[in-house]
């Protein structure tokens, strides 16, 4: 597997380690009611990718993950990518030199009982949830490695990282994808989110605009309701088909 050398030092000190122990019988009830309650909207509704993942990965339904005993044992031999502990919310450098390594940074707090359908910054329920079984899939996991390398080659560069920002919002977390069956969710943000699990698919009020890189790059994103677009690819294929163009574009950017 690809890898993207980082200091020790900055590993050693971002990542911690799941302190199991500390997960109360209330905490354990609520992951129990958050899980229920989305597989109750999910089937139909959530990629086939993501329904895949949650039986490849035996995601439990009963009890919070134990990232190193129930995800990464078998998330590993899968696509190479491992579920790491992250204190919270981690500085853009920081995140894109772990997703480069095929690291995927989840937070270990989990939401109280009066958070359930809303929460301003993403918790254990939405890191985990939401995203690690799509990382079963190998097209999606090889468009996150490559757009966080694309990421850390403009890191200092504020628009690009910006624009990059825009592309991972309206793709890794509110993207849809266009089956045989019908328009799917594999965005972790709408996966963790029962309201918008439904609006995202049966709203006649948002718009759901075909994938378009530039389109994307240019398109601002809002973070306290649901989405005004959704843009939707065909195939998590042509995510990373795509990434000579992204990269393109914002090689662009720094020459205009």
């Amino acid at each position: 597997m690809p890898s993207h050398p980082f200091s020790l030092a900055l590993f050693r000190s971002l990542l911690m380690t799941q302190d199991y122990s500390k997960y109360t019988p209330d905490d354990q009830a609520v992951w129990k009611l958050l899980f229920e309650r989305q597989m109750e909207r999910l089937p139909g509704r959530a990629s086939q990718a993501y329904m895949d993942g949650i039986v490849a990965t035996g995601f439990p339904n009963s009890n919070i993950p134990d990232f190193d005993r129930d995800l990464n044992p078998r998330l590993v031999p899968l696509t190479g990518w491992r579920v790491v502990a992250v204190p919270g919310l981690i500085g853009n450098r920081e995140f894109f030199e772990l997703m480069a390594d095929r690291q995927f940074p989840a937070t270990t707090w989990l939401r109280q009982r009066d958070q359930l359908d809303y929460l301003p910054e993403p918790d254990m329920f939405h890191d985990t949830f939401g995203h690690v079984p799509v990382l079963t899939n190998q097209s999606f996991c090889d468009f996150l490695a490559a757009l966080s390398r694309i990421a850390l080659k403009f890191i200092d560069h504020e628009e690009a990282i910006d624009m990059i920002a825009r592309l991972y919002w309206y793709t890794v977390e509110f993207g849809l994808i266009q089956e045989a069956d019908g328009l799917r969710i594999y965005g972790g943000g709408i996966l963790s989110s029962p309201g918008e699990t439904v609006y995202s698919l049966e709203s006649d009020h948002p718009k759901r605009l075909p994938y378009d890189v530039e389109t994307l790059l240019q398109t601002p994103y809002i973070i306290d309701h649901f989405q005004e677009q959704y843009f939707v690819i065909n195939s998590h294929e042509q995510l990373f088909q795509s990434v000579p163009e992204i990269e393109q574009k914002l090689e662009g950017l720094l020459v205009s």
